[in-house]
């Protein structure tokens, strides 16, 4: 193994604990040296490879946010030229694929989870480079399928109610798995799932459009 390679290993083992400590304990609770004693690595090791702990936490977020969201369909550029049920199918099955991922450590679910009861400066960046662009793209849908002048307040509540049927899907994983102990989250029940969050959708927005000027 050269220099290189034992760098490169020690700093993803820094990443990890890390990951696992501040999930446990929160950012302000977790220190360098529990960090450090988890990685079996030395302290100086992350000043060397990350600066401080700030930076090290900064690191450990956005490497949870880049894995929940690796398997997460973007949708392609062209994809605003699309119908709007075909976008909002698009959406929904994107988030989807990340949200009912399986395989990730427990501890990248959990660490988001705290900074979003405990959020730091970092959940500005995440907001803005990694949520926004997507949260745009559902309200620019919603407003056509909705037609008319949808209020502010109609896309905003929408857009919130389709991402929250995708978001049971990752939080309330332990109870569904035991109250319907055969379902398996593959790709063919992500589709199933997909189409029935889509179909459900469009047919609240069908009686939204009624109430739209």
């Amino acid at each position: 193994m050269t220099v290189l390679d034992k760098q490169a290993e020690t700093r993803q083992r820094l990443l990890e604990a890390a990951g696992e400590v501040f999930a446990e304990h929160g950012y302000r609770s977790a220190t360098v040296r529990q960090i450090c004693d988890r990685a079996k690595a030395n302290v100086a090791a992350i000043n060397y490879h990350f600066g401080d702990k700030a930076k090290l936490y900064a690191a450990t977020l956005l490497h949870a946010h880049r894995c929940a969201m690796e398997n997460a369909t973007v949708p392609p550029p062209d994809a605003a030229k699309a119908p709007p049920e075909q976008r909002l199918r698009m959406f929904i099955h994107g988030m989807l694929r990340g949200a009912a991922a399986e395989g990730r450590p427990a501890w990248q679910v959990k660490i988001m989870t705290r900074e979003m009861s405990e959020p730091t400066d970092m959940l500005d960046a995440i907001v803005e480079h990694g949520i926004r662009p997507r949260y745009e793209f559902i309200k620019a849908t919603i407003r056509d399928l909705l037609g008319g002048e949808p209020t502010e307040e109609q896309l905003r509540l929408t857009a919130w109610s389709i991402v929250g049927q995708i978001l049971f899907y990752r939080f309330g994983r332990p109870v569904i798995t035991r109250l319907y102990p055969p379902i398996r989250f593959d790709e063919p029940e992500i589709d199933r799932i997909a189409d029935h969050i889509t179909a459900f959708t469009l047919a609240a927005l069908k009686g939204l459009r009624k109430e739209t000027p």
